[in-house]
């Protein structure tokens, strides 16, 4: 398949998850709690049906494909390539009513994500990228994406979705990086990765991400420009706790802060 049509096939993914999605925007929808008495993990009709939608795409397209997502079984999740499905990252924000979610969709081949998106059907944006270089499409109209450089913490813009997600330790390697930071804000889930990718933001931590989390940001953050790891610096597609900034220089300075230096 040549990259055109690779690229028509992840927006036909993205068009299909939408309007599974939206007709539960907004909408007295059932919500049940998945956490098992954690925290707090809501998931949705609309979660449900989106993903439904977009496994039933790949199997029909590309049935040597494997897939893993978040709210059904893996299949076939050690194939040369496979999808990874989040439907609604930020599903917190989405039962509240508010836009901070997006459907993540990526591509891995031979473990290493090569294509990934993030689709906010609501207000009709896409974040897109291929490792090499990033795209935005929307309201605003088609552009590249291109992280900044901000220079050092101390100048940065950080983002996380939550400290309270964080366990006590990782919770106060935090906090080190937040004292040192210009602005910090909370919230934002895959969007904060997006605005990374945009320019606008320049530092996300998180803790406690899935797979399914991270792996369609990868080549969004890097085809944009920036860095995107584990808090040791290796690779994030397993998820975890998760580091990503606009420029390198920034990246290493924050990992040095983790550590505790």
């Amino acid at each position: 398949m040549t990259a055109v049509d690779f690229d028509a096939f992840v927006h036909k993914l993205a068009t299909v998850s939408g309007e599974a999605i939206l007709p539960f925007f907004r909408t007295a929808i059932g919500v049940e709690d998945k956490s098992l008495g954690r925290a707090y993990d809501p998931v949705t009709e609309a979660d449900r049906a989106a993903e439904q939608a977009m496994r039933r795409l790949i199997r029909d397209t590309f049935p040597a494909h494997g897939i893993i997502g978040e709210e059904f079984e893996n299949v076939e999740a050690q194939a040369p390539y496979v999808w990874a499905l989040d439907p609604i990252d930020g599903t917190k924000s989405f039962i509240a009513g508010l836009p901070a979610w997006g459907t993540l969709i990526g591509l891995m081949k031979d473990g290493d994500p090569v294509y990934g998106m993030m689709h906010q059907p609501f207000i009709k944006e896409r974040f897109f990228g291929d490792g090499g270089v990033a795209r935005y499409q929307g309201p605003a109209g088609e552009r590249l994406l291109q992280t900044r450089d901000c220079g050092r913490v101390e100048d940065a813009l950080l983002f996380t979705t939550s400290p309270r997600l964080m366990k006590a330790a990782d919770r106060a390697a935090f906090s080190l990086v937040e004292e040192r930071a210009r602005l910090s804000r909370y919230g934002g889930d895959c969007y904060a990765y997006c605005m990374v990718a945009a320019g606008l933001v320049d530092l996300v931590i998180e803790t406690e991400l899935h797979d399914h989390d991270v792996i369609a940001l990868v080549p969004v953050i890097e085809g944009a420009g920036g860095v995107i790891t584990s808090w040791e610096g290796g690779s994030p597609v397993a998820g975890g706790r998760v580091v990503a900034a606009g420029s390198r220089k920034v990246h290493e300075e924050a990992l040095r802060l983790l550590a505790g230096g």
